[in-house]
């Protein structure tokens, strides 16, 4: 990809989907796929913000996900304390923030535990930010927006509503992509995906390599976007 010739979305949201069916076609379980897909984050990561994008925020574990066995529930939340501690010390080296959205108060303290200093650790950094969704859902952040603007006592607009929002501060994502061929966001940054562009494909995450991140980005600059005017 020339990078010279392409325009590179400020912010991309990654909807991460395909890792079971991954392990499945292999003969191999579930948690085979995730951790595959565990290790894709830090090569996708890398390579999206030597690109230029500027915030990634990846959809890893949804408030639906509790709904899934037991089993597969607790080896997600153990490779996400082994995932967070691991590239924390290789996100700060290259000047990335990482930031947790999501309803983390259910979460063990051991992972409350590790987001909190993870975040700590990387909050100087400028260079990107890594926005990683740990029991997250959109319409529960929509819920919860509404109810801080309510106890705030301010004034209902789209401006104030959007301050509520966990990704305040990154924007609003310019791309999403979803991998492993299903269309639609599954509750996944609803209320800032208004005027997203969105990248569905076939290939499951784990396969999503760097050459599949640049058709997704070579895809987005082909388009044009009028934001509901003429142009």
């Amino acid at each position: 990809m020339d990078k010279e010739s392409v325009r590179i979305p400020a912010h991309v949201g990654i909807i991460m989907d395909g890792n079971g069916r991954w392990a499945e076609l292999k003969g191999k379980k579930r948690s085979f796929g995730h951790r595959a897909g565990t290790a894709n984050v830090e090569r996708i990561a890398e390579h999206a913000f030597n690109v230029g994008v500027k915030a990634l925020s990846l959809f890893a574990f949804s408030s639906e996900n509790w709904a899934r066995p037991k089993e597969e529930v607790d080896a997600l939340m153990k490779l996400l304390e082994r995932y967070l501690k691991k590239f924390a010390d290789k996100v700060n080296k290259n000047g990335i923030k990482l930031t947790v959205m999501g309803d983390t108060t259910v979460l063990s303290d051991h992972l409350k535990t590790i987001i909190a200093e993870t975040e700590k650790a990387t909050a100087g950094n400028a260079k990107g930010t890594l926005n990683i969704g740990i029991n997250y859902g959109g319409r529960q952040e929509i819920v919860k927006a509404a109810k801080e603007i309510k106890d705030c006592g301010e004034e209902f607009s789209v401006e104030n509503f959007s301050k509520h929002l966990y990704t305040f501060n990154l924007g609003e994502p310019d791309l999403i992509i979803r991998t492993g061929g299903e269309l639609r966001l599954s509750n996944f940054m609803l209320f800032q995906s208004a005027y997203s562009e969105l990248y569905f494909t076939d290939v499951l995450w784990p396969d999503f390599d760097e050459k599949e991140f640049d058709r997704a980005i070579e895809s987005f600059s082909s388009r044009k976007r009028r934001y509901g005017a003429v142009r």
